[in-house]
């Protein structure tokens, strides 16, 4: 999704650098929109490392696109974050003196703020004022909360911290078609040890997995995500409302899953789990002095967790299963899903297909979807937050 994030003159202005990273590694398009008095705060340098986008001011910039019109008509979600209460008041009376206020006026998508500023301005009659005007227009408003302020008061005025922000703001974004479901998510490759420093893995970076985790916690969702190893940054960020269940190996991801599914109404299973495991893991660093020339593994094939979760399934539990297959040929990937969708028994299977360059590791997907019949019921590529929502729409 293409989101704005607005930064006004405000302490806490140096706590938007993670709400802007925490939509980065959602896999959201983030462009940032700083007065000039937020660019007191924190650099700009910061946010265009932060954001991977070129940091947008002033009003009379880029005017041959007509940028101050065009952020706000391409945004997908405005978030503004801190919002002072001078931004509150401008807001309230739709006034366009600066790039931000342009960007709101022209701009159709939902817009969040978050307030921060000392207690006596939050509680002005003023302030509270505009802040109901804003509500009445359907603004999302994130707190503030209570706690230390600048210098040595303490109240009601702070920012909220950056994962509640973007939690509530990609859930005042989305459906909430998943209120009072328990959705259980699997990610990330699981580890299966030779010995205390070696194991065989794969090359999955649990993207997709957490991806489907914090959409289904957007769509309000009670979300359990077990999460194999994933790679570094992709757990950090808009995990709020998740609950994370770390694992290493097949049996452990298992075990959990098994535990988890027995309440959950949708089984989500997006993790490389290993079809195998050394059949014995030897205590000491196998060394290649003492081994010869070659070395032999004997691996023993681990539980199909996919089947057993079909096998123990609850009365009107949906299961979604993934299978990610080096197939380049279209119609062979489509009979091998076909194949796996029949062995498995799930209710779906997502197709994806992996590569030295594609799948593993990357912020886009492309995926099919086949039914427990073998039809294709859904084609979709893009970020992986927005396939995520792509694979959840199966849930209606």
């Amino acid at each position: 999704m293409r989101i704005v994030v607005g930064i006004t003159g405000g302490i806490a202005a140096y706590k938007a650098v993670n709400v802007v990273r925490a939509f980065v590694l959602a896999g959201h398009d983030v462009q940032v929109i700083a007065t000039e008095a937020a660019l007191r705060f924190v650099g700009r340098p910061t946010l265009e490392a932060i954001s991977r986008n070129p940091v947008h001011s002033e009003l009379y910039e880029g005017v041959a696109e007509v940028r101050h019109v065009a952020l706000g008509q391409h945004a997908d979600l405005i978030v503004i974050a801190p919002a002072t209460a001078n931004t509150l008041a401008k807001l309230a009376q739709g006034l366009a003196d600066d790039l931000l206020g342009n960007t709101v006026l022209a701009s159709t998508a939902p817009l969040v703020v978050a307030p921060a500023m000392h207690t006596e301005m939050w509680q002005h009659p003023a302030t509270v004022a505009n802040v109901a005007t804003l509500r009445e227009r359907g603004v999302t408003v994130i707190g503030p909360a209570a706690g230390q302020l600048t210098g040595t008061d303490s109240g009601p005025g702070r920012m909220s911290e950056p994962d509640d922000i973007v939690h509530a703001a990609l859930a005042a974004l989305g459906p909430r078609d998943l209120v009072g479901q328990h959705v259980l998510v699997t990610a990330g490759g699981t580890r299966e040890p030779l010995d205390p420093v070696r194991f065989l893995g794969n090359r999955s970076s649990g993207k997709q997995g957490v991806a489907i985790a914090r959409a289904a916690a957007a769509r309000g969702a009670e979300v359990t995500l077990i999460a194999a190893h994933t790679d570094p940054g992709v757990l950090e960020g808009a995990v709020g409302g998740v609950e994370v269940v770390r694992v290493e190996t097949a049996r452990e991801l298992g075990e959990a899953a098994h535990r988890a599914a027995e309440s959950a109404s949708v089984v989500v299973m997006a993790a490389a789990v290993a079809d195998y495991r050394p059949e014995a893991v030897s205590e000491l660093k196998i060394k290649k002095e003492t081994q010869g020339e070659t070395l032999e593994l004997r691996l023993v094939k681990n539980a199909d967790i996919l089947r057993e979760l079909v096998e123990a399934r609850r009365p009107g539990q949906l299961i979604i299963g993934f299978a990610a297959e080096t197939e380049t040929d279209r119609d062979a990937l489509i009979e091998l899903g076909r194949r796996k969708a029949e062995r498995k028994g799930t209710d779906f299977l997502v197709v994806n297909a992996v590569g030295w360059s594609e799948g593993f590791s990357q912020d886009d997907n492309a995926i099919l979807v086949l039914d427990s019949t073998g039809s294709i019921v859904e084609e979709a590529s893009g970020s992986k937050a927005s396939v995520a929502h792509r694979i959840l729409d199966l849930t209606r």
